[in-house]
């Protein structure tokens, strides 16, 4: 799957509260106003199909949606062996305006989880840029019984937060994950846990933080 979305963002603050609004030690700076584009160079994974995931960017350049229709997780009954863990890469090219740099500041999930008493679910995600080592799985765990939307956030502190290289171009990756174990539940119930809503209104958030490279 192939895509991109060009867009004149206009001037705006971070929109997470993650991140201080003003450090000036650090170098954040607004978003800047000029374009950015961000294309999907692959989407791999056995939770996102072809043709089944989708991108858009915010206009004032401060986050982007990814939109899954076909990411679930199921184990229990008669589910396929293989069904109860589910995952997917997104390999982002992201060009941003001479000068600056990026990262991924907070990401926000949301799904829907069927969960039997004594069966367990697990959602997890990891980044990193091209040619650089994966950070550390961060877990969000539910258990049974559970019938409800979900939500999670990972959140990382400015000091932690892992810049896009200046001056060169470097993919960004996405892996996502989801686990569902049927665990005691009684034999024959099915147990569920999906990415995003099947109507598409519940959609993935990822928050972006800007700087000025040096010597701009």
């Amino acid at each position: 799957m192939t895509g991109g979305l060009l867009l004149s963002g206009a001037v705006a603050a971070l929109i997470t509260s993650a991140i201080p609004a003003h450090n000036p030690s650090s170098g954040f700076v607004d978003p800047p106003p000029d374009k950015i584009v961000i294309n999907i160079a692959t989407v791999n994974g056995s939770g996102c199909p072809a043709g089944t995931a989708a991108i858009a960017v915010s206009e004032d350049n401060t986050a982007f949606t990814v939109t899954y229709s076909d990411y679930l997780a199921q184990a229990g009954g008669n589910s396929d062996p293989t069904a109860f863990r589910k995952n997917c890469q997104l390999n982002l090219v992201v060009h941003v305006p001479q000068g600056f740099t990026y990262a991924i500041a907070s990401a926000d999930y949301r799904g829907f989880a069927l969960l039997q008493p004594g069966a367990s679910a697990v959602q997890r995600a990891s980044y990193y840029f091209q040619g650089s080592s994966s950070t550390v799985y961060k877990n969000h765990p539910i258990s049974g019984a559970y019938n409800d939307n979900w939500q999670a956030t990972d959140n990382t502190d400015w000091a932690q937060l892992v810049w896009a290289p200046c001056g060169v171009q470097r993919n960004f990756n996405i892996n996502t994950e989801l686990r569902v174990n049927a665990g005691s539940s009684a034999p024959g119930r099915v147990s569920f846990m999906t990415m995003d809503s099947t109507d598409g209104d519940i959609s993935t958030v990822y928050h972006m933080a800007w700087k000025e490279c040096p010597g701009k």
